[in-house]
């Protein structure tokens, strides 16, 4: 099992490569770089139209000569062929440098880092939320199968399905904090946060955080409470159980003890690919409730070809995706025995 996850994790470099080589070639194909935006920006501001001419002298305000021009592109990189621009910008990435965004004017770890604890924030607490209400409901459903708590729950699982994440916080919005003032319309804290108590502060991150969570779990009910259930529902109908039961075993400890650890089996196959909730996101419902997370953050960048940030995003991402696989495998193994990864 040793060398099975020796050699997973080697993997991780050929697949980073292949990604954010894919990913490096596409932004340096698809037109209105930052230099396009930059240029764009300025005949705004001026007025004028923004142009360049070929000699080195730049006129009024707003042209560019050929020179200026020049000076970007290699100010961005955009002077050399993809593949020798990837090298220097991984040689970068190896020195954990993840460049300057072309939008804020900063260190591109300065942009991430000041949005990582929101975002963890809403990852942890969305993944925590949504196992500890799907998997005991989705045992209730199985066990109270074709019950009218079954009927009653299935309706209300399929609505939050059905309906859209920022649907969902539209409407939670709307109505709870709009109408009803029971929770603030947006934001993360209150902007008297720092005056605050600890407990103060605990509790006003919690009370902005209740709507969001709604948009964001109301998606994850459905397939995650399923997977439990008809998981559940197989295992008791499987052979061991039954035998377990013509002996003389109790209903509920045949769940409890046999039936139960197999069917987390599924669940675990998909645990550590949540790892992703961490950064991903949802930029509408962040846009909705004005939460400055890394899915905006993600967003924006592509919007403004803040090309940079894209990347820092694509390599924390990819990196997290690629090693919560490898999680996923670790608790699989921790959940079934049976599992032998082969050396």
């Amino acid at each position: 099992m040793t060398a099975y996850f020796i050699r997973r994790f080697l993997l991780i470099i050929p697949t980073f490569i292949g990604i954010t080589i894919l990913v490096f070639a596409i932004t340096r194909a698809v037109p209105g770089g930052p230099i396009e935006r930059m240029l764009t920006e300025a005949q705004f501001a001026s007025g004028d139209q923004v142009s360049f001419q070929s000699d080195n002298q730049g006129i009024a305000g707003s042209t560019l000569s050929e020179a200026q021009m020049q000076q970007l592109r290699e100010y961005y990189g955009f002077d050399k062929p993809v593949l020798l621009s990837y090298v220097y910008w991984l040689k970068d990435i190896l020195s954990l440098n993840l460049g300057y965004s072309t939008r804020y004017g900063e260190p591109v770890w300065e942009s991430i880092k000041q949005r990582l604890p929101i975002s963890v924030f809403y990852g942890i607490m969305t993944m925590i939320l949504t196992y500890a209400v799907c998997i005991p409901l989705g045992i209730l459903k199985a066990i109270k199968h074709k019950t009218a708590v079954d009927n009653v729950t299935s309706i209300l699982v399929f609505i939050g399905y059905a309906v859209p994440g920022y649907v969902v916080g539209i409407i939670a919005i709307t109505v709870f904090a709009f109408y009803l003032e029971w929770f603030p319309l947006s934001g993360f804290t209150s902007n008297d946060f720092d005056d605050l108590s600890l407990f103060g502060k605990v509790a006003d991150i919690l009370d902005h955080a209740v709507l969001p969570l709604i948009a964001y779990m109301s998606g994850s009910f459905a397939v995650l409470t399923f997977l439990m259930k008809n998981s559940l529902m197989d295992n008791l109908a499987a052979d061991y159980v039954r035998t377990a039961m013509a002996k003389g075993l109790e209903f509920k400890r045949a769940v409890v003890r046999h039936a139960m650890r197999n069917s987390l089996i599924p669940i675990a196959t998909n645990f550590g690919q949540n790892i992703t909730l961490f950064l991903t996101g949802s930029f509408l419902i962040e846009k909705i409730f004005n939460i400055d997370g890394f899915g905006l953050l993600g967003y924006e960048s592509l919007v403004e070809r803040d090309y940079p940030v894209v990347m820092g995003i694509l390599v924390i991402g990819s990196l997290l995706s690629l090693i919560g696989n490898i999680l996923s495998d670790i608790c699989v193994a921790l959940v079934d025995p049976r599992i032998k990864f082969g050396a």
